[in-house]
């Protein structure tokens, strides 16, 4: 039997540990952006050095996107692209069969 090589790329993804969690993060930011003290602030148990390295791999993956503002000081915020958008649409019956059937 064949494992489906896109549910293996999707794992590669959301197996990992905070991804999932930053994604829905990043989706719930009303202006649609977020920059690295916030995510820090609200996803309390991440390490920096853990949510530097999701970050990067997110953007790698094509689904979040780093703005870089040259401001003084310069301002660092991130932002789902519409790869990670359409990842938080496919991520929502998750979240509902996780709802029905957690405990």
């Amino acid at each position: 039997m064949d494992i489906c090589p896109y549910l293996e790329y999707s794992f590669q993804i959301l197996g990992k540990k905070w991804n999932g969690l930053i994604i829905h993060y990043l989706s719930l930011c009303p202006e649609g952006t977020a920059r690295f003290s916030e995510i820090k602030k609200d996803l309390t148990d991440i390490t920096p050095k853990a949510l530097s390295t999701r970050l990067s791999e997110l953007a790698e993956y094509g689904l979040i996107e780093k703005n870089v503002t040259a401001t003084t000081p310069v301002t660092i915020s991130y932002e789902l692209t519409e790869k990670g958008k359409s990842l938080t649409t496919a991520l929502e019956p998750i979240q509902e069969w996780a709802k029905n059937y957690k405990d």
